[in-house]
């Protein structure tokens, strides 16, 4: 396939790159300026999300959009809550109505999305056709999933992949975790009864080449492992992994000190979520126990 994608730097775009590529598909990248590196093998179209369609922008299979402000990174501030909203919302709607203006739209657009869709559930089984929560995050998902809708009527197949904590050694969660955890300072957070669902970079990536290539995905799926598990769960799984203790736990009083609003929305928000339509529609992953995936990323055998 002819493949656009977005947030090619990020953490999954950077993976997903080199597997479509050796998978022997054309890839370009779409950027808001020039890239200091090139990835090898991928083009480059370089747009900022303005009102008009760049050029090049005809022929595409498949498009993949990822791009969005970190949301782990910084305090979250009034102007950093505003940034992370519009990173998402405005680049979807911007690529959306791009994409509903050619003559050759692409078949399918892939769009992120997050788990914060669901916001804070306690120990309720959440599938995509749950509700939305309510608070911040979940106002985000909503808009930002609300935003590709001129591409849906365009007739484009829209597919919003609702990403859990994505595992990987290089970068997000994980990589935040390891200091601590590998000097045996690592524990708990809250009372660690908070459900977290998570995915391993590789599934990740596998999930995107999935939907886009399996006709009968639309709307939202969820990217997440076939086994959430408590943090109190994550948290002794990566102890045993490592090989260090975990007796140091971090209180949910300074947590909020630490990390303000964000800790409530991110660290101690529990959202129990299972991947019903990649399940369903024989998605195998590859990581879908913990250990497993944790042994694989730390080259723990």
């Amino acid at each position: 396939m002819k493949v656009l994608v977005t947030g090619s730097s990020g953490l999954i775009g950077s993976s997903l790159l080199p597997f479509l590529i050796s998978g022997g598909h054309s890839v370009t990248r779409l950027l808001r300026s020039p890239a200091a590196l090139k990835s090898t093998g991928a083009s480059e179209i370089i747009w900022d999300f303005g009102n008009t369609s760049p050029p090049g922008f005809e022929g595409f299979d498949a498009a993949i959009h990822l791009a969005g402000e970190n949301i782990a990174e910084g305090r979250w501030s009034d102007a950093k809550k505003a940034r992370i909203r519009e990173s998402r919302t405005k680049p979807t709607r911007a690529l959306s109505e791009a994409l509903a203006k050619l003559n050759r739209p692409p078949k399918v657009l892939v769009c992120a999305s997050a788990i914060g869709y669901y916001g804070n559930r306690g120990e309720e089984i959440l599938r995509e056709g749950s509700a939305p929560g309510k608070g911040y995050l979940s106002d985000v998902c909503l808009e930002w999933e609300g935003a590709a809708v001129p591409a849906v009527q365009k007739g484009i197949r829209v597919v919003n992949l609702r990403f859990g904590v994505v595992l990987s050694a290089a970068g997000g969660a994980l990589a935040k975790m390891l200091p601590p955890f590998r000097m045996g300072v690592g524990g708990k957070v809250g009372d660690g009864k908070q459900y977290m669902s998570w995915i391993a970079l590789d599934d990740a990536i596998g999930a995107i080449h999935h939907v886009a290539m399996n006709g009968r995905l639309m709307g939202a799926v969820n990217a997440v492992a076939p086994n959430p598990i408590t943090n109190l769960e994550f948290t002794r799984t990566l102890g045993r992994v490592l090989s260090r203790p975990t007796v140091f736990p971090v209180p949910a009083a300074v947590a909020r000190i630490a990390f303000g609003e964000m800790a409530d929305a991110l660290l101690l928000a529990s959202a129990r979520v299972l991947p019903g339509l990649l399940t369903e529609t024989g998605y195998q992953f590859r990581y879908p126990e913990l250990e497993g995936a944790l042994r694989h990323l730390l080259g723990r055998s």
